[in-house]
């Protein structure tokens, strides 16, 4: 419930926000699209924040609970300046005007401080949604069984799925409200259906099995890197049987079993953090000596974080959809009816639409299909399931190109044609579809590779790929506008008119990207899956093990 509504509350925002700040805020296109872009990076980067303090401090429910309100509140005080004009700059044409009165000085202080609310809330909030939901599928070591993984990556997609129920309600009826009725109205009702997620969060509190927080996370990473340098000059063993992993100290505490477990060969340095000192001295307490499972846990961080850095580009792609095709949209014929039009950032719950039946088929025909040709629980591994949505992404990026060439050529040559805005509904069903493989898949794959404790915080750094995506789209478009721009020129997106900009030679760019981000990942995917290897050992946490050899299986 609050997975469908909150998403339904912050998309009716994100995706019409440039609207607004362009119309009404009056910032320039370019500035409009990095305010978007940075508002929305910042959003999924305070998702670290979210997972750190669910997992060390307050636990995913009160998480959930405190940082909902937070939302709420920046809703609220949107809808608030939004409804009363003495809190906007005069109202002004931004495309007929010479010079429109952009928003400052206090004005301007309550945009940021409603719109980065709703960041802090929205970004703490959605890690512990995923892991709280997943939480509740966990029994210990029902994880390595085939059932075990299997429910659990069937809830996935069904918080996918509830992930885009909600995105169409927000891109279909909330933004024809704020179209209709305005932007105030648009934001009290993204308030309200926040204020329906909590109450849904709440009603079901006596069923919830919660996992206690279980002290800092940085500790037990920490101690793995100040211990391996303090036992540097051990000599590294080549048996992992001579390894500490029997006792767990600190309050960091992980859930400890004899078991075989799928070791990372990569790091071996780290190793030397669970040697016993040969020289006869006590290390068994302190940070001079860890578990084999804070050893094992770190390296996953470390060997995570190529996987991580190579769906970047992904959500780059993902920014263009939500600020630049909205303003293309607008260019074009929105006419549907004689007296119904269109809203641009209605375009973009087309996949969604799409989506409520693909997410269901895949679950119910494409994984049992595929199951028994590879004889994967899932059907195919997390880690193939991202490759295949990094590769088709490639080809929104070619068909936004395409179509706004197309449209650009029409609109400048004066041939008293205007585009249909349906022309640049490819692009989004791409991606949708795209997205439904690389967004499930990453999140699947993070929150298995985690022992228990840190599940939140795992999870979390999917998000953070969703930050730097937006961060890396206001680095390029400042880039390509500086490049572009030298000789005296016009840069590709240095106007607040598509007709004067390059926008299709921007789109060529991230489709270039876009390929060579593709075997970029092949390559990491295949280091990582040669990076693991099943080894015996005591005292290292079973989570997620299994996982790790279906991907090796997968190399």
């Amino acid at each position: 419930g609050i997975q469908a509504f909150e998403i339904m509350a912050i998309a009716a925002v994100g995706n019409n926000l440039i609207t607004y700040v362009f119309n009404e805020m009056h910032f320039p296109l370019s500035k409009s699209a990095n305010i978007v872009t940075n508002f929305i990076g910042t959003m999924f980067l305070l998702s670290l924040l979210g997972g750190f303090l669910s997992d060390s401090y307050l636990g995913s429910f009160w998480t959930m609970l405190i940082f909902g309100f937070v939302e709420l509140s920046g809703f609220i005080l949107l809808a608030v300046q939004a409804h009363l004009p003495q809190l906007r700059p005069p109202a002004c044409d931004m495309k007929a005007a010479g010079q429109c009165e952009e928003v400052a000085g206090v004005k301007a202080g309550i945009f940021f401080a409603a719109l980065y609310l709703v960041a802090l809330g929205s970004g703490c909030l959605k890690p512990n949604i995923i892991a709280h939901g997943a939480d509740q599928f966990r029994r210990d070591g029902e994880d390595q069984a085939v059932d075990g993984g299997k429910r659990l990556s069937s809830y996935f997609n069904a918080a996918y799925f509830s992930f885009c129920v909600g995105e169409m309600v927000a891109l279909t009826v909330l933004v024809w409200v704020q179209t209709r009725s305005g932007m105030d109205v648009g934001f009290g009702v993204s308030a309200a259906a926040m204020a329906v997620g909590l109450v849904s969060l709440v009603a079901g509190v006596v069923f919830y099995r919660n996992k206690p927080p279980q002290g800092s996370i940085c500790t037990p990473i920490a101690k793995v890197f100040v211990a391996a340098v303090a036992e540097r000059k051990q000599v590294c063993p080549s048996s992992r049987a001579t390894l500490q992993g029997i006792s767990s100290t600190g309050a960091h505490e992980m859930r400890l079993n004899t078991t075989n477990i799928c070791r990372i060969n990569k790091f071996r340095f780290l190793d030397k953090a669970c040697v016993k000192a040969q020289d006869g001295g006590s290390k068994e307490s302190g940070w001079g000596l860890c578990t084999a499972a804070e050893v094992e846990q770190v390296k996953v961080l470390l060997c995570v974080v190529p996987i991580f850095a190579c769906t970047i580009v992904f959500n780059t792609i993902l920014a263009q959809l939500q600020t630049f095709s909205v303003q293309q949209g607008s260019a074009m014929d929105t006419r549907l009816a004689a007296n119904f039009h269109a809203p641009p950032a209605s375009l973009q719950a087309i996949p969604y639409i799409m989506l409520i039946v693909f997410v269901p088929a895949y679950e119910a025909v494409f994984v049992p299909a595929v199951r028994r040709l590879t004889g994967v629980g899932t059907g195919i591994t997390p880690l193939q399931r991202i490759g295949v949505g990094l590769f088709a992404v490639t080809f929104s990026m070619v068909a936004a190109a395409l179509v706004e060439a197309r449209r650009r050529h029409s609109s400048v040559s004066g041939d008293g044609r205007t585009l249909s805005i349906f022309w640049i509904a490819p692009q989004f069903l791409v991606f949708g579809l795209s997205e439904m493989f690389t967004a499930v898949g990453l999140i699947e794959f993070f929150y298995k590779q985690s022992l228990s404790g840190m599940q939140a915080f795992l999870t979390s750094m999917t998000y953070c790929s969703y930050s730097f995506g937006f961060y890396l789209s206001s680095v390029l478009v400042s880039l390509v506008n500086r490049v572009t721009s030298r000789n005296g020129g016009n840069g590709w997106l240095s106007n607040n008119d598509l007709d004067k900009d390059r926008l299709d030679l921007f789109y060529w760019l991230l489709a270039a990207l876009s390929i060579l981000n593709f075997f970029n990942f092949l390559f990491w995917s295949r280091w990582y899956s040669n990076s693991v290897e099943t080894v015996q050992v005591a005292g290292v946490g079973g989570d997620g093990g299994s996982e790790q050899e279906d991907e090796k299986g997968s190399a």
